[in-house]
């Protein structure tokens, strides 16, 4: 490992080369020698660990070397048949200003009318709009009074609209503006006062409405052939809480609890029930469950980086470029290999990890401290037997059409729940997670059926949902 291009392994092996050589020194000063040289390598690795090699995000690397995308056979710009996004002229403006000539200035003549030549200019208009319903009372000859009926919905003095409840909704949990910036927006902007509080009930309604479609979202993950999970850390009021993700190319679910393991998965209901193939970072609960289980190669690419960049374990090099290999021919025969070919990448995956035997061997089960428990692994030791042991899940995707290389989908889909941290630091309680988690639940999944947020509110506060989530 090298910081600021100074060698650290190389200067860590000439110091305990020296120490060994020297006779003279007392006990204590070589326990003293040896304890610096153990803190300064443990230092050394962890400042030598990014995104490429461990499972720090990219966000805490913000100088990392960026790869050079291949340069393909395409030109630069849009390609041919893609559906651009140009603006184009519309047939029925909202508006028409026609100019006329001013006469006057023109040569002297006879002139008539040739048509006219347009242009377009598309704005918008914010504004707010106030409707008042005045129910028309009616007294007979008895001074009985007769009210007509208000619209459905329209039970006080003064209230607000449904735009004003999915607009301030779209921009809390869609677009993540913390409160106080939807209420200067509206304030400013549209000139509709609006408090803190309301913007929170409106979101929590959004929840309320929700409730069957939580039921139906956990269901249909529950039947599907393959999920994506994946559970990330996250602030509420200064207590550390866990948000549980499960998701297909179809359906996503978040939900916040207290614990990481199997007790919050248990109580969210999906996995229980969950029969088919799993896809995971390795995180020991998942495989509590019943079920099938592949297991993420992008963590595997990144640990395997580190091994090598570390420990220079040839194993682990090998290793990387075999399943980068395995991924691209997977890739080009269309998402799954034959039999024959398969049994040929898992013959050299076989001999790698047989190597690695000797590279990196298991610790002496001798030389232990205690009567319990198994003697400490390092993690290259602690890789490579996952990969002798789990050889089926980490292999699946050659052998599965539906399996991917990686976890990725899962781990996209709970990226947003980062970004909603480091703008607003924390959730205020459990409700709100629960409200920003169910509601996150909605729109993504709308997304991925392909509804857009903004209709995906409309629906909703209209008392509506989309067909997919009727059906």
């Amino acid at each position: 490992m090298k910081i600021n291009n100074i060698d650290i392994g190389v200067a860590l092996k000439k110091v305990e080369t020296l120490l060994s050589e020297e006779k003279g020194l007392s006990p204590a000063m070589r326990s003293m020698v040896e304890l610096l040289v153990l803190l300064i390598t443990l230092l050394a690795s962890r400042l030598n660990r990014n995104s490429r090699n461990s499972s720090k995000p990219p966000s805490s690397d913000p100088n990392r070397r960026k790869e050079r995308k291949v340069k393909g056979d395409r030109k630069a710009g849009g390609q041919k048949g893609r559906v651009g996004v140009t603006l184009e002229k519309v047939d029925k403006p909202d508006k028409v200003e026609v100019i006329k000539i001013d006469r006057r200035k023109l040569p002297r003549g006879e002139y008539k009318e040739a048509g006219y030549e347009s242009r377009q200019v598309f704005d918008i208009d914010i504004s707010r709009v106030v409707t008042e319903y005045q129910a028309e009372v009616l007294e007979d000859n008895k001074g009985k009074r007769f009210v007509a009926p208000f619209p459905e919905g329209v039970a006080k003095a003064v209230q607000y609209g449904r735009s004003v409840k999915e607009h301030s909704v779209y921009m809390s949990q869609y677009q993540l503006i913390p409160y106080k910036r939807v209420q200067g927006y509206f304030r400013e902007q549209v000139g509709i006062p609006v408090s803190e509080g309301s913007i929170y009930h409106f979101n929590e309604e959004a929840y309320e409405l929700l409730e069957t479609f939580e039921g139906k979202v956990k269901a249909e993950l529950a039947t599907s052939e393959v999920l994506h999970v994946d559970e990330t850390g996250i602030n509420k009021n200064g207590d550390k809480y866990w948000l549980h993700s499960a998701s297909n190319n179809l359906w996503t679910h978040f939900f916040p609890h207290e614990r990481r393991g199997t007790e919050a998965m248990d109580s969210i209901g999906i996995l229980p029930k969950f029969k088919g193939i799993l896809c995971h970072d390795h995180w020991k609960p998942y495989y509590t469950y019943n079920c099938t289980h592949a297991l993420c190669n992008a963590h595997h690419l990144r640990e395997l980086e580190g091994v090598w960049e570390e420990d220079k374990q040839q194993w682990a090099k090998e290793m990387k470029t075999l399943l980068e290999e395995m991924n691209c021919a997977v890739k080009d025969a269309g998402g799954l290999l034959e039999a024959s070919e398969s049994e040929k990448y898992r013959q050299r995956y076989r001999a790698i990890v047989k190597n690695a035997e000797a590279e990196c061997p298991a610790p002496d089960e001798t030389n232990r401290k205690g009567k319990r428990g198994r003697v400490k692994r390092t993690k290259a030791r602690n890789l490579l037997e996952r990969l002798i042991e789990y050889e089926d899940d980490v292999l699946r995707f050659m052998d599965n059409k539906n399996v991917p290389f990686t976890n990725n989908l899962g781990e996209n889909d709970i990226r947003m729940t980062k970004v909603q941290q480091k703008i607003s630091g924390c959730f205020r309680s459990l409700d709100g997670a629960k409200i920003f988690c169910r509601i996150r639940s909605y729109l993504s999944t709308c997304r991925k059926q392909g509804v857009s947020s903004s209709l995906a509110l409309k629906m909703l506060f209209r008392g509506e949902l989309p067909d997919f989530a009727c059906s």
